[in-house]
């Protein structure tokens, strides 16, 4: 067993790629070798000195990967954020500490870099909040029987003059990022997408021989201005007794109108032959349920934690969000990477926020960790408390911060990276 100070941990040259993507597919226990076309359309992300490995004997044992990204903020100010993907450690070398000597190197020039905060999607909860990283959206996947929802069998679409149509991939690569760029700024949690997200998503770029093309629908307000899009696949399944019972399942949905979610989700609720709706995720207080006119259709299949934030930077990020109420709050914050440190005071309004460093008395003390859910407004003060994840050192401090920093709806993040 090699020591760990015989591991090396360092950025990757162009040339040890298909060797960095093939300890990638180990870590994540799929195929292990990569296919010409998965390495040509991988290639395309490549940034030097964003491409971690470590490598033991020449043979790289463990991956880590980080891009630029923004988060938007509470109010709808883009966040610069660090994202984080592609974490792995080969089973032969597990609990050696490689992780947090990629971690370490990549946080560090985050903040040398300017970033405010860090993300990533957790595969699993216990790792990542040894290095100040906290769920900060939630997301929820429905099931719908669509059979039991008590829609109108008869619609056929929108009877304002907006209209819902199948779209190609190319319109979806035209349109949808100026439209995401609109739903992401109206969306506290929802982050940047590259060009690479369309080619991907659309087909443009392939290296998954599993992926299908989906259908695509669109809609348009009665001005013509696209409100939403939709994309989705259906399998084929007739049953024993020759009756169709199909399953729709999304791929991912974006609506920047209650108008357009309503009527891209009665889209597919009344396409013939599918009888079951999966929703892929969604927010949870997504508006679904609800807009049925018996809610039971829809129940729960999965509810968990999703978009994961790590503060890097406590004042650009307080001042960067918006607050519906006024008031001050000195917060703190425990940071053992130290980067987040220290006690701060933060002075609100609906006009803008000051935050800054202080030496007066704390009122809320909290880890670096937890502050990510609050300041996505995730997670409540007063519930943390009641956990012991959040300590009032003035009492009533929590309700204070709750006033502050709670929001009408949940943040959500849409999207897997």
């Amino acid at each position: 067993m090699s020591r760990p100070a015989d591991i090396d941990v360092r950025p990757i040259t162009e040339a040890e790629f298909p060797d960095w993507i093939r300890a990638v597919k180990t870590g994540f226990l799929r195929e292990p070798t990569p296919t010409e076309a998965e390495l040509e359309a991988r290639r395309t992300m490549f940034v030097p000195g964003r491409y971690l490995g470590a490598f033991d004997a020449g043979r790289c044992v463990a991956t880590f990967f980080s891009f630029d990204q923004e988060v938007t903020a509470v109010g709808g100010a883009p966040v610069q954020a660090n994202a984080v993907s592609a974490v792995t450690v080969t089973a032969t070398h597990r609990r050696r500490g490689l992780l947090t000597r990629m971690m370490s190197q990549d946080l560090a020039a985050a903040k040398e870099r300017g970033d405010v905060v860090a993300t990533l999607i957790a595969a699993e909860y216990r790792i990542y909040g040894r290095y100040g990283f906290g769920p900060a959206t939630s997301a929820t996947e429905w099931i719908v029987d669509v059979p039991r929802t008590g829609l109108d069998a008869r619609w056929s679409g929108p009877a304002d003059g907006a209209r819902v149509d199948l779209v190609d991939a190319e319109e979806v690569r035209k349109y949808g990022p100026e439209l995401h760029d609109r739903f992401r700024r109206a969306t506290p949690g929802a982050v940047s997408r590259s060009d690479w997200f369309w080619q991907i998503n659309t087909g443009a770029l392939r290296f998954d021989p599993k992926w299908t093309e989906p259908f695509f629908a669109a809609y348009r307000a009665a001005d013509g201005t696209l409100e939403g899009l939709l994309a989705y696949e259906v399998d084929d399944n007739w049953g024993e007794a020759k009756q169709p019972l199909d399953t729709a399942t999304v791929r991912g949905m974006i609506a920047t109108t209650p108008a357009a979610e309503r009527a891209l989700w009665y889209h597919l609720c009344s396409i013939d032959w599918v009888t079951r709706v999966k929703t892929g995720e969604r927010a949870p207080d997504d508006l679904l349920p609800l807009l049925l006119p018996d809610p039971r259709a829809a129940r729960v299949s999965t509810q968990a934690d999703w978009l994961w934030v790590r503060i890097l930077d406590v004042v650009r990020a307080l001042e960067a969000r918006t607050y519906e109420g006024t008031g001050s709050l000195v917060l703190e914050v425990v940071d053992r990477a130290g980067y987040a440190q220290g006690r701060y005071r933060l002075e609100a309004s609906p006009q803008g926020a000051f935050c800054a460093r202080t030496t007066e008395s704390a009122d809320l003390s909290l880890d670096v960790a937890e502050l990510a859910a609050l300041w996505l407004s995730d997670e409540s003060a007063v519930r943390l408390a009641a956990l012991g994840r959040v300590r009032e050192e003035r009492a009533g401090a929590a309700q204070v911060a709750d006033a502050l920093l709670r929001t009408s709806r949940r943040p959500w993040c849409p999207d897997m990276f």
